[in-house]
């Protein structure tokens, strides 16, 4: 049986600077650290006051518009947006709707009037379509959808009425924190390794084999469930390690990022992506890809 061993080694702290430090343009506080001690300006989310003093509440960045200081968590539940792109788990069918799991505090709902109906029909939902909700989406099933609009207590309603959106088939599901999302126009990417990802908002990320001819009369609900070839299933397990090494060093993930980690992996396997000195090195050389993209 073979058997991995690693003597621990001294390694100095060569660490890239992070953006923050090198644009100069956010500043990053921790609890009881003091923003400012102008009296002009206004408490915002994440501050309070002590002695005059403007203090923070929460570790993340301060964000400054005109007279209120705000400070944004680096680690929260997903505060959604109008507009935003979710990947959510079905958790209960309920009377004209289903209650969607999207990692923010409270459940969020898709009315079935904010779904296609299979066929792509337009028309008012009946009591039919009601009693056949299971067959459309059951417990389980995973979804993409966008943010439609954010209800008085957060709650968020959301709908898939393009074809773009819609059920889930095969593929892997990541978790990592929203902060991590960077946000874009588009969160759908056809990568030219052969796989697609879903960069949602809420931090939940899909990846799967990039599909060949859509269906566009099943209306969003249609789901292949064809064999995945051994090679595309380890594009997407090289993805997947790719995304955890990045989100463990806290890089923001869009497509260029993970593109380019992902190239910088080849030369090592799949399973050894994870190991601490490994992940470091990519993470390391994908870091001065992105400096060199943007410079």
């Amino acid at each position: 049986m073979a058997v991995d061993m690693r003597l621990p080694t001294f390694r100095s702290d060569s660490r890239s600077v992070s953006l923050f430090d090198r644009k100069g343009s956010k500043d990053l506080v921790v609890p009881g650290d003091v923003i400012t001690t102008d009296t002009g300006f206004m408490r915002g989310h994440g501050t309070y006051l002590d002695d005059d003093n403007l203090t923070a509440s929460v570790a993340g960045e301060v964000e400054r518009v005109d007279k209120l200081i705000c400070v944004k968590p680096l680690k929260t539940r997903f505060n959604g947006e109008v507009g935003d792109v979710v990947v959510g788990r079905i958790t209960e069918v309920q009377q004209k709707r289903w209650k969607v799991e999207t990692n923010s505090r409270l459940d969020s709902v898709l009315l079935l009037s904010s779904v296609n109906l299979p066929g792509g029909e337009l028309r008012r939902r009946c009591a039919e379509d009601e009693l056949t909700m299971r067959s459309y989406l059951q417990e389980g099933d995973l979804i993409s959808a966008e943010v439609q609009s954010v209800y008085a207590d957060g709650a968020l309603l959301l709908h898939t009425r393009s074809l773009k959106y819609g059920k889930l088939g095969q593929g892997v599901l990541v978790q990592i924190s929203p902060s991590l999302i960077k946000r874009q126009k588009t969160h759908f990417h056809h990568l030219p390794c052969g796989a697609s990802i879903i960069l949602g908002n809420n931090g939940f990320v899909w990846l799967y084999p990039t599909p060949g001819q859509q269906d566009e009369e099943a209306g969003g609900f249609f789901t292949s469930l064809e064999p995945i070839s051994l090679s595309d299933r380890e594009v997407i397990s090289r993805l997947r390690n790719c995304l955890l090494a990045l989100s463990a060093h806290k890089v923001l993930l869009y497509d260029t990022s993970v593109l380019y980690c992902y190239e910088v992996s080849l030369s090592q396997q799949v399973k050894d992506i994870l190991k601490p000195e490994v992940m470091e090195e990519i993470v390391m050389m994908t870091q001065q890809k992105l400096v060199e993209h943007e410079g």
